[in-house]
């Protein structure tokens, strides 16, 4: 039998049993790809990671995520959790961390208290943003079960974005319907049935009410098992370059809160700059420790 020892922490919150779930196996050297994926399925969270030694001896580790059904190019959150285990476990470990990722290299840098204390990480998107295909009112709005009256059109209409990992339908909704809404099965595979070029068989909603630099937020992803995430870093990371891009400016900065109505706070420090190569945005947080254990397989 082999043993494989793995921690669970919450991110992007400062007290524990908030924020969004995430195991990370530390030491992943000798799982297969399939075994991986079992885990993921088997922690029935929205991703769980592995990490493996880097391919190139210059950066910190090869980590693989995986969500409930597949694995995933890039994500927020457990790229911020994961450098808050690796650096928890080692104190003395560098500020930043350079992760290996099919998206490409991640910069993760850790977060510290004045007496050196790891407690969280920021996460650059490892892509530019890319803005995508907008898709109609009547498609956002079914998905979330809401009327079209719900659904923010004054700046822009639901709009495909990413910048490493999935694309994301952003859309702006009224105060009232981001409270009210509710993610419809059924909507989300129509939505993909009718649209499979822009959609490219996945979807996943991203809504968020702004007021100034205050954005609350909720993300519906259940074709991938995520009926809903109380935390999503790489849709906050495309959410951030769109907002830039919207408001004309150099750089910027949105306090973001998620998972209320799941019971699970999340605050997700979110922001963006343009560069030579387009707006490049990043997401960082704190963590908090909840389990240790082994997986015997």
């Amino acid at each position: 039998m082999r043993a494989f020892r793995f921690v669970t922490v919450d991110v992007f919150t400062d007290r524990r049993f908030g924020g969004n779930q995430l195991a990370v196996f530390p030491d992943a050297r000798g799982l297969s790809d399939a075994e991986m994926q079992a885990l993921a399925a088997e922690f029935n969270l929205s991703e769980t990671t592995f990490v493996l030694p880097p391919a190139h001896p210059h950066n910190s580790a090869r980590v693989r995520i995986f969500n409930r059904v597949a694995e995933m190019p890039f994500a927020g959150h457990p790229n911020v959790g994961t450098a808050f285990v690796l650096g928890r476990e080692d104190e003395d470990n560098p500020r930043t961390y350079r992760f290996e990722e099919p998206a490409g290299l991640v910069e993760v840098a850790l977060l510290r208290d004045d007496t050196g204390r790891v407690l969280g990480a920021e996460v650059a998107a490892p892509q530019p943003l890319r803005i995508g295909a907008e898709l109609p009112v009547a498609i956002a709005a079914a998905c979330a079960s809401l009327p079209e009256d719900a659904i923010v059109t004054a700046r822009h209409t639901p709009t495909l974005a990413a910048d490493g990992g999935n694309h994301r339908l952003l859309t702006e909704v009224t105060p009232a319907g981001l409270t009210a809404a509710a993610p419809d099965l059924g909507a989300f595979r129509r939505a993909v049935a009718a649209h499979p070029d822009q959609t490219r068989g996945f979807l996943s909603l991203y809504l968020y009410c702004r007021d100034g630099t205050a954005v609350r937020t909720r993300m519906f992803s259940p074709l991938t098992g995520t009926w809903e995430d109380s935390a999503t870093g790489s849709a906050a990371t495309p959410l951030a370059g769109f907002l830039l891009n919207l408001d004309g400016g150099t750089e910027g900065s949105w306090d973001m809160t998620q998972g209320v109505e799941m019971g699970r706070p999340s605050l997700l420090l979110a922001g963006a700059r343009r560069m030579p190569d387009g707006i490049r945005a990043r997401v960082g947080g704190h963590c908090v420790p909840v389990l240790r254990g082994e997986a015997v397989l």
